[in-house]
């Protein structure tokens, strides 16, 4: 059963290096990408009021990982949601802004219907303007007005599952992907 509460780690002794060859295997490797919008929503099944959300995440560039029940009966947790925040900063920065809860229940809903008990390992979650325009200005493949921006974007893997798997039930579940 799920365990009450953020449970976070910090990186392990590898030190910067391991963490910077998981990135890039990780980019080298593939990723699918989830941006939340409003009409997004109408494709989120209808919420009971004894619905049980957890989510699971390891980020890829500070090794820390979560795991957190963030909707329990019927409400989303502020303190889950504040440790969500959390380690989806802005890695480079340290901003932290609110995440959209749509995109949390459409992370949630990906793991569901592929059935996985893994980590979503998160390959860039919040950017901050600075950080983005910075990106942007070195790759052709940032936009300059990114939903990452806006806590409403995750670029992500998922452990034992391949990236064309989770991109088609993504966009099956017509989540974008």
């Amino acid at each position: 059963m799920f365990r009450k509460g953020p449970v976070m780690t910090q990186p392990d002794d590898h030190g910067y290096q391991s963490h910077r060859r998981s990135l890039l295997r990780a980019t080298l490797g593939g990723m699918v990408s989830f941006v939340a919008t409003p009409a997004l929503a109408v494709t989120l099944p209808r919420k009971s009021a004894a619905d049980f959300r957890s989510l699971s995440f390891r980020h890829l560039h500070t090794g820390e990982t979560l795991t957190v029940p963030y909707r329990e009966s019927g409400r989303y947790s502020r303190d889950a949601l504040a440790a969500i925040n959390n380690l989806m900063r802005d890695f480079r920065t340290g901003d932290i802004i609110g995440m959209d809860v749509g995109l949390l229940d459409i992370l949630y809903r990906l793991r569901t219907t592929l059935d996985s008990t893994q980590p979503f390992e998160i390959i860039s979650a919040y950017r901050s303007p600075k950080t983005n325009a910075y990106l942007a200005a070195r790759s052709s493949g940032v936009a300059k007005h990114s939903y990452h921006t806006k806590g409403m974007a995750i670029d992500i893997r998922l452990p034992g599952r391949r990236l064309r798997d989770v991109r088609r039930v993504a966009l099956d579940l017509r989540l974008r992907g």
